[in-house]
């Protein structure tokens, strides 16, 4: 599949008319450049995808705190990932 370059503005508005699309594209865009403020706002809106990149990064700093934020936001990804690191037995 080819990679396409779209304007940001054009998304965001289809995003807001609710195009999910847009929104993961928006997503895909911010975690690119690592702006993870950005991704926590889209997840904010209400964004799955967002959830899911955001907890990934969590999980690979072992960010507690942070799983525990985004599980209060409505991830269910990240509580999973919570619970488990949690559940976690250790030598």
């Amino acid at each position: 599949m080819a990679e396409h370059d779209f304007d940001e503005d054009t998304l965001r508005a289809l995003a807001d008319e609710g195009n999910e699309t847009a929104l993961d594209r928006l997503v895909d865009l911010a975690d690119d450049r690592g702006d993870l403020d950005q991704l926590s706002e889209l997840l904010d809106e209400g964004s799955e995808h967002a959830g899911r990149l955001l907890t990934r990064r969590a999980v690979e700093n072992r960010d507690l705190r942070e799983l525990q934020r985004l599980s209060d936001a409505g991830s269910s990804d990240a509580e999973t990932e919570l619970e488990r690191l949690l559940s976690a037995r250790h030598p």
